[in-house]
């Protein structure tokens, strides 16, 4: 036999051994050198079975974790890495998984050891501990066992779950336009009396809630608020309700009635005697309200009256009603007459409360809704009632304008005394007795029935005349054709007179025309004559005054020769040699060939210068000489 070779046996036992070792290297691991490995993601959990020798070989009283090697659930971890001396027939180890609290929650935590609870507290006080991760300096330090008052964050944690008992929690979200109403459940208790805790100041919003109990917080509603956003406040101390923030609508104002705060001042003035108005802040109806929009105030301690400030419409009329919903309990008003009559009417009354006068109201009714129930619904009813026993349902009907004109003014006047204005009163549907009714639609229908005969009668006349002028339409025809051939005539014959006429004018303008042409002509000439008129004028003045001058001249001198002749023979001789000569230069016959005169002396000049003239005369078949002058 080959000494060399190797027994299968031994062989394949080798392999089998190294496969061994190898799956149960940490069991060998374990059990050889106490050997334990973590791995990155976990922790170890050490519990220690027992101890032989020692004064601490077992847990105090009431203890649970042992922090000085006692026998037990041990306070210190194994971190992740490999760890010796751990023999398994004195530890057990037990491997968890680290403490993940994702981002959407928070760790609530329970403590199973520590010292008890102590002072009234039912969360366990915060101890610094590194979030839980550090359970002896937890238990070092004084934690208490039970439910913990701090939180542990979004994040991954390697805690001592055989201490710790950690649960998850939603983070609180308050949504936009949300409030959070906070309860607490821990800290002191409330003065009596009191309903909600006051606002702490340095807690975070509840989030820090060893701050909130150590700075006084109450235990209980409080009337501090949480506006829109996310917080990490432990449920188990707090529980918080949302609700939506208060709303100021445009044309309201907000009445704030607080049921906490100081006790205030009363500053409404002596003469409201209806209740108190205090300062912001104070407890009662606040004195000054709040405007338009929108306030994150607490509807557990104050209560927020929203009050028009706009007209107000309210109805007595059944089944009619505003959007403010303020009538939606009021009716139609049933009234009676003087004359015994029942019958209903419908009324509405338009009122206005100032900004100012709100608190007031609020503080007089409490609400919008005892306003119209303790005072506007019997003010405005038993008016009308009054008012309809006055006359009967006839006149009150006639009378309706009058009617609606002294409500307004009465109801105005009784309004004033509770601060709101009356705008208006109007009076609507008036609904009368049936039988009354059914006597006035009878004696409307007989007049009614008059119209219709009458209408029935006209409607006969109106026929006729439609007979008649149908009969007339049948012959229109040939009266249209005459009356055009008529028209047509007549337009002939416009036709002929407006061109007569045109023609007319036209010559009558060309006479003009010619007229105005020749006068101006004239004009001209005429003023050409006369320039030259003038002209010849000056000429002939001119010339005469020449020749006057001239004339002047020479007769001056031949009167100058002839004085000098007379002067120089007798005056009578000078005369006669002046005809003579005169007769000569005229070639006239001194002696006349017929002798006219008598007596025997020889006739003088005269006679002859006569008988000459009577010949001349009879010569040119003058007749009978004239006689002689008297005495020749």
């Amino acid at each position: 036999m080959d000494s060399t070779a190797v027994d299968p046996v031994v062989k394949y036992g080798w392999i089998l051994i190294l496969i061994l070792l190898f799956v149960l290297y940490k069991l060998v691991l374990r059990v050889i050198f106490g050997t334990v490995i973590i791995s990155k993601d976990e922790i170890g959990i050490i519990n220690k079975k027992w101890v032989l020798v020692g004064k601490n070989r077992t847990l105090p009283d009431g203890a649970i974790v042992a922090l000085n090697g006692e026998a037990g659930l041990q306070a210190d971890t194994l971190a992740p890495g490999i760890h010796f001396g751990l023999w398994a027939w004195q530890y057990a180890v037990t491997k968890v998984p680290f403490t993940t609290i994702d981002k959407t929650h928070i760790g609530i935590v329970e403590a199973r050891d520590g010292h008890a609870l102590s002072g009234g507290r039912v969360l366990a006080r915060t101890v610094e501990c590194n979030s839980f991760q550090d359970a002896r300096a937890f238990l070092t330090r004084g934690g208490e066992r039970g439910p913990q008052i701090s939180i542990i964050p979004p994040g991954t944690y390697r805690i001592n779950t055989g201490l710790f008992q950690v649960a998850a929690a939603e983070v609180l979200e308050i949504p936009d336009n949300m409030v959070g109403v906070v309860t607490t459940k821990d800290g002191k208790p409330l003065a009596t009396g009191e309903i909600a805790g006051k606002e702490i100041a340095g807690h975070n919003m509840y989030q820090d809630a060893e701050a909130f109990i150590t700075n006084g917080g109450h235990k209980g509603l409080q009337e501090q608020v949480i506006l829109a956003g996310r917080y990490f406040i432990n449920p188990r101390f707090a529980t918080v309700e949302t609700k939506p923030m208060t709303d100021v609508p445009i044309a309201n104002v907000g009445v704030v009635i607080a049921y906490v705060g100081e006790e205030g001042k009363d500053m409404s003035g002596d003469s409201f005697k209806h209740g108190n108005l205090v300062s912001r802040g104070q407890k009662g109806v606040w004195f000054d309200p709040l405007d338009p929009g929108k306030y994150p105030i607490n509807p557990f301690t104050h209560k927020v009256e929203i009050v028009p400030t706009a007209n107000i419409v309210l109805n007595w009329a059944t089944g009619k009603s505003e959007s403010h919903k303020l009538d939606e309990k009021l009716s139609t008003i049933t009234v009676r007459s003087s004359d015994g009559f029942t019958f209903n009417l419908d009324v509405s009354q338009i009122i206005h409360i100032p900004r100012n006068d709100a608190p007031k109201v609020i503080a007089r009714f409490g609400t919008m809704a005892n306003l119209v129930t303790q005072v506007l619904e019997p003010t405005i009813g038993n008016y009308f009632r009054n008012a309809a026993q006055t006359s009967d349902v006839i006149e009150f009907l006639k009378k309706r304008s009058e009617r609606q004109s002294e409500a307004k003014i009465a109801i105005g006047a009784a309004l004033t005394e509770y601060n709101v204005n009356a705008i208006d009163t109007l009076i609507g549907d008036i609904t009368p007795p049936e039988a009354l009714m059914k006597t006035l639609t009878d004696r409307k229908i007989a007049e009614q029935e008059q119209v219709t005969y009458r209408t029935q009668q006209l409607a006969e006349e109106t026929r006729k005349d439609l007979q008649q002028a149908r009969a007339m339409a049948d012959t229109q025809a040939r009266v249209v054709d005459a009356e055009r051939s008529v028209s047509i005539a007549e337009f002939a014959a416009q036709a002929q007179v407006k061109q007569a006429t045109g023609a007319g004018q036209s010559k009558t303008i060309t006479a003009e025309a010619d007229a105005r042409v020749r006068t101006i002509s004239a004009e001209a000439e005429a003023r050409a004559k006369t320039i030259n008129a003038q002209a010849d004028a000056n000429v002939v003045i001119t010339v005469g005054n020449a020749d006057a001058t001239k004339a002047l001249a020479v007769g001056t001198a031949e009167a100058d020769v002839i004085k000098m002749k007379i002067d120089s023979m007798e005056s009578g001789n000078y005369a006669l040699v002046q005809v003579v000569q005169a007769l000569a230069s005229n070639k006239v016959q001194l002696v006349p060939q017929i002798v006219a005169g008598g007596g025997s002396q020889g006739g003088t000049l005269v006679d002859v210068l006569l008988a000459n003239l009577i010949r001349d005369h009879m010569n040119t078949g003058g007749g009978t000489p004239p006689a002689p002058p008297t005495g020749q």
